[in-house]
């Protein structure tokens, strides 16, 4: 089918849940994506932090033709070693003790909730059951998970949203001690907010609902579905921190483009579940468990958490240099291999300028361009990018 086929067959038959770019993808290699056209373009959104490898990966790819040929599903009501597995070395590369596995980040932020909830009602005479969330995060468009998201543009519309949730500024410990009442079994937080400008947590921020948690007995849980698993240059960004969570959410790269979520959970948390109080199909399937595995031990080498490292420092100081001869750019946020630059111009004019100059980059919330590359660039793929974005703002954005 022809480009303009594809986009027109899919205004006829696809809900419009997305606004796109007037191309269709075909095929991936390395760091580059190639449109039906012929096109080559730079990705620096790797899937929204999904494919940490960019594109055909050889060891991924093997091992989806392998496991594809044994066994792809079979349902959780039977063991599997790939599940089992990988589940293994999460914990053993975790503060946790047990985990469960589903589809999707907003599938264990909604795993998470419950597991706090029934935490809370079983460990205490006086059930506890409120959670506190931050401004400006996100965690998903189930209703849990929307309902503890922090941003009112995602919740208008679907009102009214599950009870239980109150939402404070991020950053600000002494609002969330406000807002902590005998009845709150949980924080949940981010430890870099993705969705709303790429805001990193502050560190005393961190240890300081580390230590609320422990003074009043309530769970901290840390979202790290889109800043988790190496892109912060370490195999969880908390680490960075060194602040422990009770709970932990995964998802995005995990099974290198696959469907996958996981949630992490401390024994404290996961004994008052038994077979019945969740659940799920497809989650943990043996496809998906054996390409995580994969993926996994891939993320966890040190020698490429070093090279993160080096390639987001890279990154984050090619993009200050920029900004120190661009006034147009007025803030860059974050680190490791995620970047959000704040300009003086509309981010959805500057992503589709960076379009037509053959480069996918995002938005993150109302005022920031977002770069979220493969964990595989080169020195040269920044070099492209910030020369890309110097252009714009020389040439003007429309």
């Amino acid at each position: 089918m022809k480009t303009d086929e594809v986009i027109a067959l899919e205004n006829q038959v696809i809900l419009h849940t997305f606004s796109r770019p007037p191309f269709v993808l075909e095929r991936g290699n390395g760091v580059h994506l190639f449109d039906t056209e012929g096109n080559r373009y730079l990705d620096f959104v790797s899937g929204i932090a999904v494919n940490a490898f960019g594109y055909g990966d050889y060891d991924i790819l093997e091992t989806l033709k392998k496991q594809a040929s044994m066994l792809i599903h079979c349902s959780n009501l039977y063991y599997t070693e790939p599940q089992v597995k990988l589940a293994k070395l999460l914990v053993e590369h975790s503060f946790a003790d047990k985990v469960f596995f589903c589809n999707s980040g907003t599938e264990a932020i909604e795993g998470a909730i419950k597991f706090a909830r029934r935490w809370g009602h079983e460990r205490f005479d006086q059930p506890k059951t409120r959670i506190v969330t931050m401004m400006g995060s996100f965690h998903g468009r189930t209703y849990g998970a929307l309902s503890a998201t922090g941003q009112a543009k995602f919740h208008r519309g679907f009102e009214p949203l599950l009870p239980g949730f109150v939402t404070v500024p991020f950053n600000d410990l002494e609002a969330v001690r406000e807002a902590v009442s005998e009845d709150t079994c949980a924080i949940l937080v981010e430890p870099l907010q993705g969705e709303s400008g790429v805001k990193p947590a502050d560190r005393a921020f961190l240890e300081g609902l580390r230590a609320l948690c422990d003074e009043r007995e309530m769970l901290l849980i840390f979202d790290e579905i889109q800043f988790g698993l190496a892109r912060s240059g370490a195999l969880f960004a908390h680490q960075h921190f060194e602040v422990e969570p009770d709970l932990m959410t995964l998802a995005k790269p995990l099974a290198g483009g696959l469907p996958v979520g996981a949630v992490l959970l401390r024994h404290e948390v996961a004994q008052y579940f038994v077979p019945g109080d969740h659940g799920t199909k497809f989650g943990g399937g043996p496809l998906v468990c054996s390409v995580a595995c994969t993926v996994f031990r891939k993320l966890m080498d040190p020698a490429l958490l070093n090279r993160i490292k080096e390639r987001g420092a890279y990154l984050h100081a090619a993009l200050d240099h920029l900004k120190s001869r661009r006034s147009q750019i007025k803030e860059v946020r974050g680190f490791g291999l995620i970047a959000g630059v704040v300009t003086e111009h509309e981010p959805k004019a500057i992503v589709e300028a960076f379009r037509k100059r053959n480069v996918l980059v995002c938005t993150s919330g109302k005022d920031a361009v977002r770069f979220l590359p493969p964990l595989i660039i080169e020195e040269q793929h920044v070099d492209e990018v910030v020369d890309v974005f110097d252009e714009i703002l020389e040439q003007g954005v429309e």
